[in-house]
């Protein structure tokens, strides 16, 4: 059963009366509503009712087997087959069974009797018109109290038409009533207390809007009494002694009950949505049993959303329209944010229609209310919720697992022996499977992704945990790589689910590809050998020296140089080896493109022909390069060259410790000799250095390559804004700070990253290709994307220092000025710089490097080349090859 959210009031969309008001009281006020719309056109007298029944009913009674229905009902009726019920048949002895038709003169009387029941009324109450007919003076009092808190509530606390600050009548009346309350008013023919509430009465409720309809009344039709007495009409509908079951004379009832309306001063709509709170609100209090009355609910709901996208509502129903939306969505989403725990294989179809009926309200608040949605839109609400729904769900299911961690319970040995997290693993394998098995298959209606974005979480939720376990890691053992290949073998289990959903969608899944950030298990392990190995060559380094000096010789000295020498080489060689094939700060850059005369008219005036365009393609792949080695991996290599340091230089020490121990002789010329590695030392500095710029420059032109130099300024500068590059560039910049241990070093990489960054911005405006072209108003856009990058370095003060970012970032801040600089002067310009003695122009030469200047007329052509607009055009056009 899913949770009634009761936190901010009471369950009820209509508000509160504000009165001391008992359901009984309205209760019977709804019924004498109903009696006084059943009096004929033409007659003033109240309705004969044909009374069969006893002379008093108790409260809760079911209606007697002799009550007289209106028809037999041999078929569904209308209203139930619009909301999609099924007439159940009568339980034995349930005391209403079907009766043979009465005739038309009799209908009216016995659906008065039937509603008189239904909203149990007693026959005493029913027939009482005048102070004789109460059976004691309290009662008659009561009587008169309760007209009395129902005529304050009509006029005064929620009258259709408001009330001035100084209404006279509202005062009068406020003070006949609550003197009242404290002394019974005296009735009778002649009574002037009676005249007197009768003319302010009237007063207020003859006021109209429209001056010209003075016979209209107004006295219960404010919201929100007259909603909560129409209710009370409404859930008379429902059988006594089965409050689940919709009586058999529904259609009849209901079409007497809509009489209400002139004076209740209702209409279709409002009947349609107080019909779908009393629906929902019955589902509820009977315990959430009864599918049809929820199946009823989303057939109604569907046709109030129709009826929303004709025409606009006023305030009043909006407001009333939103908060019965609200309750009924706050209500659903109880359940859909952690469906697994309320729905399963035996009761999936509630769970589609709880579905439905979140989807239409939400899509329905969205569209009275945009605003308070943030970015969504009425045409993707419901994929943006189901959205919500699975990762929610399986973010709280992952959470069971996770909380849970008993393996022994499961009967199969081999799991007790298994560290948790394998068998977390093999648990969200299982509950991924079971998700696309009984979930998805609803979810996907309305989310065509819903198994990849499942897995994706539940990688996603996973992948937490993995990265902690790792962050643990001491050493390599048997426990570490299970752990380890499990994770491995649970993504690809999980990926290879998401690419086969999503194999026929818009971007073929590259979206939810994407989002699963890769666990690198493989990597990790590598790392974790490659780590052994490391500290098994420094162990064997140290060993070596120990074994050296318990030689029994007298020289450790004199030969401890060649010794000390041919370690230096090896581990030099082995810092070499460990460092080639990472690729080069030049590997990661792109070609700068050649740049050729005009060839046809395009998007880019021209300026690049097809081979130019291919040209650009194949820069694209050949940028991708080697990537066996994650960014994640090349900072642990930082640290490994940092360790590596760091040991050498306490193994120095040990070393002149061990030979000042060696006797007096040997270690009186300690002073005279230099222990030292002085090659792996320097190899180990040399190689931090490159692997901070290769990190660097692969970060910027591999791993983000999909949003900077595919991505950025492509086609037209103001629709692809450089956002996302700054977005995950501070990921990896995050990702990188956690993994590299030395300040210093951390502040190197940061550095070259940005000085990557600053060079491919200048690439992407000077040589992006063909796909780039700007106007000088987008010269606004470009300057602040720089600044943009700019202060992501410089993070509020707490990045790198201003000198520094100052001192990379002057050449694009020398360069940008020309990209609002018009036309005209860029070609003048150009061609001052090149031409001759003799006043000719010359081709100047092309720049590959990348080293810009905004002197250079390499440059300057570039600016030119990527200029969208005729002028350049022209000139590249006629400008000599």
């Amino acid at each position: 059963m899913i949770p009634v959210p009761r936190s901010d009031g009471p369950f009820d969309p209509f508000g509160s009366l504000g009165l001391d008001l008992s359901d009984s009281e309205l209760r019977e006020t709804a019924y004498e509503i109903f009696v006084a719309a059943f009096r004929s056109p033409g007659g003033g007298k109240p309705l004969s009712f044909v009374s069969r029944s006893p002379a008093k009913v108790p409260e809760k009674a079911p209606p007697g087997p002799s009550l007289q229905r209106s028809l037999t009902f041999t078929t569904v009726s209308k209203v139930k087959r619009s909301l999609g019920i099924n007439s159940p048949k009568k339980k034995k002895g349930s005391g209403s069974a079907p009766t043979s038709p009465s005739s038309k003169e009799n209908r009216p009387a016995a659906i008065g009797e039937t509603m008189r029941v239904q909203m149990k009324i007693s026959e005493q109450t029913d027939s009482r018109f005048k102070s004789a007919d109460f059976p004691t003076q309290h009662e008659y009092e009561e009587w008169q109290k309760r007209n009395l808190k129902i005529l304050e509530a009509g006029l005064l606390l929620h009258p259709k038409i408001p009330l001035g600050k100084n209404n006279s009548s509202a005062r009068q009346l406020s003070e006949i009533i609550h003197e009242a309350y404290e002394c019974p008013m005296v009735t009778g023919k002649h009574s002037e207390e009676v005249k007197t509430l009768r003319g302010v009465v009237k007063s207020l409720a003859s006021r109209s809007f429209d001056t010209d309809d003075s016979d209209m009344c107004h006295w219960a039709d404010g919201i929100p009494l007259n909603l909560r007495l129409y209710q009370l009409l409404l859930e008379a509908l429902f059988e006594i002694d089965d409050p689940t079951v919709i009586v058999d004379e529904v259609d009849e009832i209901l079409e007497y009950i809509k009489k209400t309306w002139g004076i209740l001063g209702l209409d279709e709509k409002i009947h349609k949505l107080c019909f779908l709170w009393v629906l929902f609100n019955r589902y509820i209090a009977t315990g959430q049993v009864e599918k049809d009355l929820l199946f009823a609910c989303g057939n109604l709901l569907l046709d109030i959303k129709e009826d929303a996208g004709f025409a606009g509502f006023d305030s009043k129903y909006s407001k009333i329209l939103k908060s019965t939306l609200i309750l009924i969505l706050d209500w659903a989403e109880k359940g859909l944010l952690a469906y697994r725990e309320f729905f399963y294989r035996g009761n999936i179809d509630l769970m589609h229609i709880i579905l439905s009926i979140a989807l239409s309200a939400a899509e329905m608040v969205a569209e009275e209310c945009p605003c308070d949605h943030g970015t969504w839109k009425t045409n993707n609400v419901a994929s943006a919720k189901v959205d919500t729904y699975i990762r929610s769900s399986m973010r709280k299911a992952f959470n069971q697992l996770r909380l849970s961690r008993r393996p022994a319970k499961r009967p199969q040995a081999h799991f007790n022996q298994l560290p948790a997290l394998c068998v977390i693993a093999q648990e969200i394998t299982d509950l991924a499977f079971t998700e696309k098995e009984i979930y998805c298959p609803i979810l996907e209606k309305w989310h065509p992704l819903a198994v990849g974005v499942a897995v994706a979480t539940l990688h996603s939720c996973f992948r937490q945990e993995v990265k902690a376990f790792i962050s643990g890691i001491n050493d390599l053992t048997p426990d570490v790589i299970q752990v380890l290949i499990m994770a491995d073998k649970l993504e690809k289990c999980l990926v290879q689910m998401a690419v086969e959903d999503s194999f026929n969608s818009e971007d073929g899944g590259k979206s939810i590809i994407q989002e699963m950030d890769p666990y690198e298990a493989e990597a990790v392990i590598a790392d974790l050998v490659k780590s052994w190995i490391q500290t098994r060559v420094l162990r064997t380094i140290g060993d070596t020296l120990e074994a050296f000096f318990l030689l029994p010789i007298p020289m450790h000295a004199a030969l401890l140089p060649d010794l000390t020498n041919g370690l230096d080489r090896s581990l030099q060689d082995y810092i070499s080896k460990a460092k080639s094939g990472l690729g080069t700060r030049s590997s990661f850059l792109p070609k700068v493109p050649s740049m050729t005369r005009y060839s046809g008219e395009s998007k880019t005036n021209g300026v690049f022909d097809q081979s130019d365009e291919s040209q650009v393609e194949d820069q694209k792949s050949s940028k991708q390069g080697d990537d066996s080695c994650g960014i994640p991996q090349l900072c642990v290599r930082i640290n490994t060259f940092l360790y590596v340091r760091k040991e050498l230089e306490v193994l120095e020490k040990r070393v002149i410790a061990q030979l000042r121990s060696t006797g007096p002789t040997e270690g009186s010329i300690v002073n005279d000799y230099r222990i030292s590695f002085k090659r792996s030392l320097a190899a180990c500095v040399d190689g931090i250095q490159d692997l901070c710029e290769i990190t660097a420059y692969k970060v910027v032109f591999h791993e983000l390559n999909h949003v900077f130099w595919d991505g950025l300024y492509v086609d037209e500068a103001s629709a692809s804004r450089i956002e996302p590059f700054l977005q995950e560039l501070q990921q990896n910049l995050e990702k990188i700070a956690e993994i590299i241990q030395e300040d210093t070093v951390k502040t190197r990489v940061i550095t070259d990253i940005m000085r990557a960054s600053y060079d491919g911005f200048l690439l992407v405006l000077l040589a992006g290709g063909p796909s780039r072209n700007f106007t000088r108003e987008d010269s606004a856009i470009i300057k602040e994307d720089f600044n943009l990058l700019v202060d992501l370095f410089w993070s509020h003060g707490d990045g790198l220092p201003t000198d520094l970012i100052n001192k990379f970032s002057a050449t694009a801040e020398r360069i940008l000025p020309l990209f609002s600089t018009d036309t005209e002067s860029l070609i003048e310009q150009f061609k001052y710089l090149t031409a001759d003695n003799n006043g000719r122009l010359t081709e100047p030469t092309a720049l590959t490097s990348g080293q810009w200047d905004p002197t250079e007329p390499d440059t300057i052509l570039r600016v030119l080349c990527h200029r969208n607009d005729k002028a350049a055009s022209k000139f590249l056009k006629n400008r000599p090859c």
